[in-house]
């Protein structure tokens, strides 16, 4: 697997911002409904909350797709009945107020937050009713349009997924906590065009219990339209959502991401600390699993300037934006919970051919600032009427979604070079790696393994890998290299015994 970097100046937009909502502040609305108490919809009250039933199914949705994507673009207008500001939002959306069909509590739309509001449809037994009178649903009996809406647990004490801006979306994943957020589509993300937001417009949502729930949304911009289904299933090990899509294009795309996941990495141990919490992101990095089978880990970066990084996946098997680091000291917040944010794992359901894994960067001195976003390209261009078919599953958890029992890299650290105690070596850097995994268990230092990276020798003041003492299973790589000799801005490296590779391979941005 190859890798390109690339400087960009074009902004990332914070999630959600087409609708003016960030993500940010969606998840302090989520964390506020904690506790909040919910009320089934009574038979009576939804007699008169739905029009008419009408047949609904995935093959109708995709005419549906194909007809808007046939016509001319039509920006969404501001919701009619809307709050008026953040405060009215919060007070309309957490609070005492019924549900729909038991597990459904409805975002108001927001003037300055989520200013558009959204088709409420409910599916049962093929047949698909609209919500046309939401007086109820919201705190207060207020009747406002709904612009998203989030899918309760049991208890109805919380929530483990929602739906709010754009086409933006996110699961609470294995440790009941929000994090990173995905959406349907990115366009000419860190492309020298305006990005684009297009959103989900219209919903149809099949409850099938507290922990499953089947969802189908249809998609329009100014470049597509597409019709999406997603079946969502919350159990111990995280939240699995099944993805099928049907995407038609309203004319050519520069740059078409599929599977986006949106996140934000501010600094961690290895980088000059801003705040009194010892690390603050969502993410920690890039994992990539290619159609060759190397595994691929790239920590994160916050960069001083936005940038590009593609890495080449040809029928890739998996991607995703991961949080590693789950030791709750290593954070010291107890409001965030940063250790407990889930990680974002995407799994082709079928084979995607050529194309590669892209990540862009872009600068932040704040935890409020989503700026990092991964997303998979195919190599063939985007054109206008052409229809591209999706599958692939999204798994939001803690737990490692793909183990094959060899070691993963679990910290990065960078200090000056040289011995401690001794002169830093002027014009060098070392990198310090630590790995962990079964494979690793019980080998000593005469084990027959090292470290094998891409830099040549003139790069390399000094290389060791061995056991880290008293821990078992965790190895430590060190390297002190001169950046002036590195031939790239990064490096690759992984631990082996002879030609067997024991580790992920990890690549690493060298500071210069």
């Amino acid at each position: 697997m190859s890798e390109t970097v690339e400087s960009c100046s074009v902004p990332f937009h914070e999630a959600g911002s087409a609708d003016g909502v960030t993500r940010r502040e969606a998840s302090a609305w989520l964390a506020a409904a904690i506790g909040m108490a919910t009320f089934p919809m009574s038979l009576e009250a939804a007699s008169g909350r739905f029009g008419p039933p009408e047949a609904f199914s995935w093959e109708w949705l995709v005419k549906q797709a194909r007809r808007l994507a046939a016509t001319g673009y039509s920006a969404p207008g501001p919701a009619r009945h809307q709050a008026t500001d953040f405060d009215a939002f919060g007070k309309l959306a957490y609070g005492p107020a019924e549900t729909v069909d038991g597990t459904i509590r409805l975002f108001p739309a927001g003037k300055g937050i989520a200013p558009h509001a959204v088709a409420i449809h409910l599916v049962a037994n093929g047949r698909a009713r609209q919500l046309i009178d939401t007086r109820g649903l919201f705190v207060g009996n207020k009747s406002v349009d709904p612009a998203g809406f989030r899918v309760m647990a049991a208890s109805g004490a919380s929530d483990w997924l929602a739906y709010l801006g754009a086409s933006y979306f996110r699961a609470a994943g294995s440790r009941n906590q929000y994090g990173l957020s995905a959406r349907g589509v990115a366009i000419d993300t860190g492309t020298g065009n305006p990005e684009e937001f297009p959103v989900f417009t219209s919903f149809w949502i099949e409850p099938l219990g507290a922990a499953h729930v089947r969802i189908h949304a249809l998609l329009d911009g100014p470049s597509l339209a597409g019709a999406y289904a997603f079946d969502c299933r919350n159990d111990a090990g995280g939240v699995q959502q099944d993805v099928r899509a049907s995407l038609f294009l309203r004319r050519d795309i520069d740059r078409l991401g599929i599977a986006p996941a949106t996140s934000m990495y501010w600094y961690d141990q290895h980088d000059t600390r801003a705040d009194w919490r010892p690390e603050i992101h969502d993410s920690d990095g890039l994992s990539i699993w290619s159609g060759t089978g190397e595994r691929i880990w790239r920590p994160l970066e916050n960069t001083p300037n936005a940038r590009v990084t593609t890495f080449r996946a040809d029928r890739v098997k998996g991607f995703g934006l991961m949080q590693r680091d789950q030791v709750f000291d290593h954070y010291q917040d107890d409001g965030a919970f940063y250790d407990r944010r889930p990680s974002l794992w995407v799994e082709p359901s079928r084979d995607w051919g050529a194309g590669s894994v892209m990540l862009y960067e872009m600068p932040t001195d704040t935890e409020t600032q989503d700026n990092v976003v991964a997303f998979w390209v195919a190599d063939a261009p985007a054109r206008r009427g052409e229809r591209r078919d999706l599958a692939y599953r999204l798994t939001w958890t803690s737990r490692d979604p793909v183990d094959d029992g060899n070691a993963r890299c679990v910290d990065v650290f960078e200090g000056p070079a040289g011995r401690p105690g001794d002169p830093p070596v002027k014009g060098a850097r070392k990198y310090v790696f630590d790995f962990v995994g079964s494979v690793l268990a019980g080998q000593g230092r005469n084990a027959g393994i090292d470290a094998a990276t891409d830099l040549p020798d003139e790069a390399v003041l000094a290389l060791a890998a061995y056991p880290v003492a008293g821990i078992d299973a965790r190895w430590r790589v060190m390297v002190d290299l001169r950046p002036s000799a590195a031939p790239r801005p990064e490096f690759r490296l992984y631990l082996r015994r002879g030609a067997t590779a024991l580790s992920e391979t990890v690549i690493k941005m060298i500071e210069s």
